[in-house]
């Protein structure tokens, strides 16, 4: 699975009230979330924001609570992947549930900008700076999470599973 897209570059400790405001937390609806997803940390992420895009940030990123509207959030706003230097585990937990793509690598996260266009290949693990040419690894997805990812999260993989619609 190849994504590619611009970087949105971001520090560390973004919590998961940075990504949604907790003032959004009585919202289920996902293009309501993503209508304010990273509004306090950067006002115009939604305005700017294009699918297939990445936000790329230092460490612990979802740090926080624990609550799904984050990784939904970032998802419904047409985020294809996230790289951090790593995750808190509920955060990454939560993404791969619903389909998010997380990626860890430190290096990847040194050597790309906000605003430059990158590339990620999920079964391997391999993120390209396309405006520079340099390559960083990530630790691949083992074929189950690749399943849940390409699925669209952990209750649709259950329903193909299981030989539902998605109507259920």
């Amino acid at each position: 699975m190849k994504l590619q897209g611009k970087a949105w570059k971001y520090g560390a400790n973004v919590d998961t009230d940075a990504i949604i405001p907790a003032r959004y937390l009585n919202v289920s609806d996902p293009d309501q979330l993503a209508a304010h997803c990273m509004e306090d940390l950067d006002a115009t992420f939604v305005e700017r924001v294009e699918e297939g895009d990445f936000i790329v940030a230092g460490p612990n990123f979802g740090c926080g609570s624990s609550r799904e509207h984050a990784p939904i959030a970032i998802k419904a706003a047409g985020v294809s992947a996230v790289i951090a230097e790593s995750y808190a585990r509920i955060f990454y937990r939560n993404a791969i549930n619903i389909g998010l793509p997380i990626l860890v690598s430190p290096e990847a996260v040194a050597g790309i900008q906000s605003g430059q266009r990158i590339e990620a290949e999920l079964s391997t693990g391999s993120i390209r700076n396309l405006d520079t040419g340099a390559e960083f690894q990530a630790q691949p997805y083992p074929a189950f999470m690749m399943e849940i990812i390409q699925a669209g999260g952990l209750v649709e993989k259950t329903r193909q599973d299981l030989g539902l619609s998605k109507a259920g």
